[in-house]
């Protein structure tokens, strides 16, 4: 049996308060009832036959054509294809169950494979287009998949250097030499039945697909997620952010996702358009020209982006205007937006001077950012690390409202989000409808709803996990959008630990304050686990200590020490004994092994998690100091105090 069609939109969005609870005066707990029942049967494979019965006409994704102009694809089209490209799997001899992994940037093929694996009674495995081999080879090996479709020569080449590793892959396919096309081809001798049977074999319980983190410490492993827990997440975003995935104004809903879909994050929002029958376009380029030209042509109504993005778009609207002489300009504009923002926040009318001030500067400043993104968007959904009060405000102010939220890979996507029409400059928002937030006594996040994820892929642990023949059912630990465990415990009854620390409000607006453990975010929401990085340079001769840094930042950078044996025999070998520590810590003899290092280490991580830039320290981290534990671990805090204009200076433009 198929999932029941989603119930008919309101016309304005339903919005529940959340459930409280109090002790000793501080909310330690907030629950916000489902919008959305979840359904007892179907899967994820059914929505796309769905839309075809529904609304075979309805634009429900956009192809770009190679003149650059953007030509619809209707619920129709797009079942057709995803019924030709199952069978074709199924010819080429998948079984129910297997493992199908996916590497590529985000396209319309990537999308399209996900549904027909799906359809065809498969798991996807989402890789990274930017893992390393060792990466890719890890998860290809781990998850077992039979199968890996790649986008490009240069993928192929990586997963075909790996196969010897992998005698388990028995095909591997290349998108940009026809392989949608050849797998719709093998597929013709198919019977529709065939899908349909797989189809109605699955359930909300069975495995969609396996996401793989990045952990602390030791491999990867994959986040089993659920047909049952991407419908949870999805139906209730959708219903809760109803100005966004409904059409409110002349404009059709509509996003254009740039985001990897092997993140959670893209991932969740691409099921969840599907299932709400908003237009969705794939922009596999991130580089600015590519990007603004794609918007241009495509025009979204909302976006999906983390702070890097928004950032990005400030940054360089700001260095637009410091180049044209009107940087003052530029920044009182950003004041007023930023003023006219907070006062929107607290559910106030702006006042007549303000809301003059910011007529005047709307098409000087605020309608040039919002072109920048293509013109009619009005609302973005950010995510993957915290965008700031004041950025916030100052998109809210330019006329785009942006909903922030929290969450997890093991939680399918959000777990918080800003309410519509409730927003709280610096918060994450709500818990999304379906779930629960609760502050343990130490101060740690636990999350709980429908959305939880199933446990971890091969990884024995107190509460099973899932493996080969998809039995158990084990629970884990939490991590931040489409990244690494951060706490790995189930707390009594089926809460979650994030291994984040956070407060909630009065009105039960979650913060999050920090991380229990030492995990990296960078500000592009990449997450990057510092400890194999560290180990690597500490292996050196020349490196006493290695303190990896970049939470927040755009890229990962690190604090080097010098070892003093190392040091000496490295001063008599390029006879520099005599030169002082001062000056050693700049020389570019030193810096130039250093590197080296440094590139070496780099080879076991991709490039957005590798170091871009270093600083050799002239002093050691010592625990007479407060660097180190009696255990001689780093005590990162104080350390990144001691050091902050050190740090400062990794991410000064050179």
């Amino acid at each position: 049996m198929e999932p029941e069609p989603k119930p008919k939109p309101e016309s304005k969005p339903k919005l529940v308060e959340p459930v409280r609870t109090v002790i000793d005066g501080v909310v330690r707990e907030v629950e916000v009832p489902a919008l959305v029942a979840l359904p007892d049967s179907g899967s994820l494979g059914d929505i796309p036959f769905h839309n075809a019965r529904e609304a075979p006409g309805a634009a429900v994704l956009a192809r770009k054509e190679p003149d650059g102009t953007w030509r619809d694809v209707t619920a129709a089209e797009f079942a057709a294809q995803v019924l030709a490209v199952a069978k074709g799997l199924i010819a080429e001899g998948l079984r129910e169950g297997d493992r199908l992994a996916i590497m590529a940037r985000t396209t319309y093929e990537w999308t399209l494979l996900d549904f027909a694996g799906w359809a065809a009674g498969l798991v996807t495995v989402p890789v990274y287009p930017t893992s390393s081999a060792l990466q890719a080879r890890w998860i290809i090996q781990d998850s077992g998949a039979v199968a890996c479709a790649v986008e490009d020569t240069a993928q192929a080449r990586l997963i075909s250097a790996e196969r010897a590793h992998l005698p388990g892959l028995v095909h591997l396919w290349e998108f940009d030499t026809g392989a949608v096309a050849r797998l719709a081809k093998a597929g013709e001798h198919v019977p529709d039945a065939v899908v349909h049977a797989r189809r109605a074999a699955r359930t909300p319980d069975s495995v969609a697909t396996l996401i793989y983190t990045s952990g602390t410490t030791g491999a990867p492993k994959g986040c089993v997620i659920t047909h049952g827990n991407f419908f949870a997440e999805a139906d209730n975003a959708v219903e809760l952010l109803h100005p966004v995935f409904k059409s409110v104004s002349k404009d059709a809903a509509s996003t254009l996702l740039f985001l990897p879909l092997s993140h959670v994050f893209g991932r969740m929002v691409a099921v969840g358009c599907l299932r709400a029958r908003v237009k969705l376009g794939h922009a596999p380029s991130i580089a600015t020209e590519d990007l603004l030209a794609d918007l241009a042509g495509f025009r979204p109504t909302f976006l999906l982006a983390i702070p890097y993005v928004l950032e990005k778009v400030h940054n360089t609207a700001r260095a637009t205007a410091e180049r044209m002489g009107r940087a003052a300009s530029f920044d009182r504009a950003a004041r007023i937006a930023r003023r006219y923002g907070e006062v929107l926040e607290g559910g106030g009318r702006p006042g007549l001077g303000l809301r003059a001030a910011r007529a005047l500067y709307d098409p000087l400043v605020y309608r040039r950012i919002r072109a920048a993104l293509g013109g009619r968007v009005r609302y973005v959904i950010s995510g993957g690390s915290p965008l700031g009060r004041r950025l916030a405000a100052f998109y809210a102010g330019a006329g785009i409202e942006v909903f922030e939220g929290y969450g997890l890979t093991e939680t399918t996507g959000a777990s918080t989000v800003t309410p519509p029409q409730k927003p709280r400059l610096g918060t994450v928002g709500w818990p999304l409808p379906g779930t629960a937030v609760r502050i343990a006594e130490d101060g740690e996040v636990l999350l709980r709803g429908r959305h939880v994820f199933a446990g971890y892929w091969n990884t024995p642990a107190v509460y099973g996990a899932y493996g080969d023949g998809m039995h158990g059912g084990g629970m884990g630990g939490g991590a931040p959008y489409g990244g690494a465990p951060h706490g790995g415990a189930m707390h009594g009854g089926g809460w979650l630990a994030t291994g984040d620390i956070g407060e909630l409000d009065a009105d039960g607006y979650l913060t999050i304050t920090g991380r229990k453990k030492d995990l990296i975010i960078t500000s592009g929401g990449k997450n990057v686990a510092p400890a194999p990085l560290e180990d690597w340079l500490r292996a050196h001769p020349l490196v006493g200590q290695c303190m990896v840094v970049g939470d927040n930042r755009p890229y990962v950078a690190a604090l080097i020490t010098l070892e003093p044996e190392g040091l000496a025999h490295w001063r008599a070998m390029r006879k520099k004994e005599g030169v002082p520590m001062r000056e050693l810590v700049h020389d570019r003899d030193l810096l130039a092994d250093l590197q080296r290092a440094v590139d070496e280490a780099n080879r076991l991580v991709s490039r957005a998690e590798s170091i871009r830039r270093f600083t050799v320290l002239p002093g050691d981290f010592t625990e007479a100091r407060g660097h180190l534990t009696p255990s001689l671990k780093l005590r990162r805090a104080a350390i990144a105090r001691d050091h902050e204009a050190d740090i400062e200076a990794l991410y000064r433009r050179s």
